[in-house]
């Protein structure tokens, strides 16, 4: 069973989530606690799922194309026979970036990353249309990250 979080252990999600690649000392300092107490409390994080891995977010298409699906999944029945079943079959798609259980009209919000439409079509069709459960997908495809500033030609 996973412990309680603590402050500094709180502090440390927080500045993980920032940047994952910061410096175990620049977290330890930050946060008050020596090197060695603050490599352990993030291994700590790590083995009771509080971290479930890092990820590497790239500058944009100059890269490599992303294209970020946004899928709104209504599922058959909401027990939770259902639901844990669907949310383990969703954790075996790795290009299913983040999944919320939502309140409203949908009963999920999945967050989908491909390099293409193509890449997505496959998905939809041999991934996400045969999840337990599922009774209506509605994707909607992004077509720029409104947080991140646009560049210019010149």
């Amino acid at each position: 069973m996973a412990s309680a979080l603590d402050n500094a252990d709180r502090a440390i999600l927080r500045l993980l989530k920032l940047n994952a690649r910061r410096s175990n000392a620049d977290i330890a300092a930050e946060v008050g606690l020596s090197p060695s107490a603050c490599h352990r409390r993030i291994r700590q994080l790590e083995t009771e799922g509080y971290i479930r891995g890092y990820t590497l977010i790239t500058g944009g298409r100059d890269e490599g194309a992303i294209v970020n699906v946004l899928v709104q999944v209504t599922l058959d029945r909401q027990t939770e026979d259902y639901l844990s079943r669907f949310e383990h079959a969703v954790r075996q798609c790795p290009e299913v970036r983040e999944c919320f259980l939502m309140t409203g009209s949908v009963d999920y919000w999945l967050r989908v990353e491909v390099d293409s439409v193509d890449a997505y079509e496959r998905i939809h069709g041999e991934i996400l249309s045969r999840l337990p459960g599922v009774t209506r997908i509605n994707s909607n495809i992004a077509m720029r990250d409104g947080l991140r500033p646009r560049r210019g030609k010149g």
